[in-house]
C-alpha cells in the first residue's frame, strides 16, 4: 500500500498532484544524508504558493519564502519533540499549508520517517515504534478510535491537530486510549498567517498561547476584556504575489485576549450570527447538534432573514432509515432554524471544512417536524 519516495522525490514533487495528495507514501527521512535544510533548500521550490479553500470566499493565493516555511516547521517539530516520536503517521494533505509543513517538513526537521494516508480506509503502518507523532485532520479521531488496539500497543500517541475545530470525538478517543497513553497539541492559524498560537488540549477549553515570534496587535478595546477581531503580526506573515509581506493582519476570527501573549477563541466572523438577540457560534453548535442527532452529516449555514436580519439554515445528510426531528434540533439549539434541508451531500475540503452545500433532495420533506 505505502510507495516509498526519496526525500529529494518529495521535496521536488507537485504536491497537489494526485500521486502525492491522493496516494499512501512512506518517506525515510532517518535514512536520508544529515542535512535536511540544505536539501529541502536545494529542492524545495522558494517561494512557495498555496491557496486558500474558499470556505468563506473565492479562494486566493498566498506566497511563502522557504525561510518561512522552514522556521515555522521547526515550531511545530518543537511542540513534538518533547513527546520524543520516533515515527510519523500523517493525514494532512500536502498541498495545503499545514500539510506542507506537518506532513513534508516536520519529520524532515526531526529526523524520523513518516507515513502518509490520505483516507480513511487502509491498514496502520506495520513498522514497529512505541512512540508515534498523528497528524490529524478532524475525522482522524474517529479512525484512531477504530483502530484503539494499535493505539493502546503504543507508549505514546502525539497527535498534532490543526485546520478546524476539534470534533466531538476527540474526547471518546482520549477516553478510549487511557491515561496519559495520548496527548494533544492543537494549532490556531490560517493559510495566510501561518500558525498562530497553540495550546495542549485535554478537554474545556483553554486558551491560546501565542508562537514566540508572533503578537498581538493592539487596538481600542484590546486588554478590556472584550470581544475583539485578531490581529496579528509576525515574520512569517504570507504575501499576495508580487506585494510584500504585510506588517499585520486582521484574521476572521474574534478573540478574547488574555494578557499580552493569549486568548480564548470565541468564533469565526463567518459562523457568528445573532438571532433574536442571542449570539450563535455555528461551528460549537454543530459540534454539539452531532453528538443528539443521528445523521451521516449536517452543516448550519448562516443566511439573511427579512424579518431577524440573521438566521441560520440547518443542512443535513440523514442515516438511512432516520428521519430529522426537528423539534428535538430546536430544543437542543434553543432555536428554531429558518429552514431544514435534506441533503445528499454536503461539500467539504479534504480538510474537512465545509464549503457549500449540493444537490437538495427536498425543503423539510423527511423532517419531523
Amino acid at each position: 500500500m505505502w510507495t516509498e519516495l526519496t526525500p529529494a522525490e518529495l521535496l521536488s514533487a507537485d504536491l497537489a498532484a494526485p500521486r502525492i495528495a491522493d496516494r499512501a507514501w512512506l518517506v525515510r527521512w532517518d535514512r536520508s544524508a544529515p542535512d535536511a535544510e540544505e536539501l529541502a533548500r536545494r529542492v524545495l521550490p522558494d517561494p512557495v504558493d498555496l491557496r486558500t479553500s474558499g470556505t468563506t470566499g473565492p479562494g486566493r493565493v498566498w506566497r511563502r519564502t522557504f525561510d518561512q516555511l522552514w522556521a515555522e516547521a521547526g515550531l511545530l517539530a518543537d511542540l513534538l519533540r518533547p513527546r520524543t516520536p520516533a515515527a510519523v503517521l500523517s493525514f494532512a494533505p500536502p498541498r495545503h499549508i499545514f500539510g506542507l509543513l506537518a506532513t513534508v517538513l516536520v519529520p524532515a526537521r526531526l529526523g524520523i520517517p513518516v507515513w502518509y494516508r490520505p483516507d480513511l480506509f487502509g491498514p496502520m503502518p506495520e513498522e514497529q515504534h512505541p512512540r508515534w507523532a498523528v497528524v490529524a485532520i478532524p475525522w482522524v479521531f474517529s479512525l484512531l478510535r477504530r483502530n484503539i488496539s494499535w493505539v493502546r500497543s503504543l507508549d505514546h500517541l502525539a497527535v498534532l491537530h490543526s485546520t478546524a475545530t476539534l470534533p466531538a470525538a476527540a474526547g471518546g478517543f482520549l477516553a478510549a486510549a487511557g491515561p496519559g497513553r495520548v496527548s494533544v497539541t492543537e494549532v490556531f492559524g490560517s493559510t495566510e498567517t501561518g500558525g498562530v498560537a497553540k495550546r495542549v488540549w485535554a478537554g474545556g477549553n483553554p486558551p491560546w498561547e501565542l508562537f514566540d515570534d508572533v503578537s498581538l496587535v493592539s487596538g481600542p478595546d484590546t486588554g478590556s476584556g472584550a470581544e475583539v477581531p485578531l490581529r496579528i503580526a509576525g515574520p512569517r506573515l504570507a504575501a499576495v504575489p508580487g506585494e510584500p509581506p504585510p506588517a499585520d493582519l486582521t484574521m476572521d476570527d474574534f478573540v478574547r485576549p488574555v494578557g499580552d501573549r493569549a486568548f480564548s477563541f470565541v468564533g469565526r466572523r463567518s459562523s457568528l450570527v445573532k438571532v433574536n438577540g442571542r449570539r450563535l457560534d455555528l461551528d460549537e453548535l454543530e459540534r454539539s447538534l452531532r453528538a443528539v442527532l443521528p445523521c451521516a452529516d449536517l452543516a448550519l449555514v448562516p443566511v439573511t432573514d427579512d424579518l431577524t436580519g440573521e438566521h441560520l439554515d440547518l443542512h443535513v445528510v440523514p442515516e438511512n432509515g432516520h428521519d430529522i426531528d426537528v423539534q428535538a434540533v430546536r430544543r437542543h439549539l434553543g432555536v428554531l432554524p429558518r429552514k431544514v434541508l435534506v441533503r445528499d451531500r454536503i461539500d467539504r475540503t479534504d480538510t474537512g471544512k465545509t464549503r457549500r452545500v449540493d444537490h437538495a433532495r427536498t425543503d423539510g420533506t423527511g423532517a419531523n417536524r
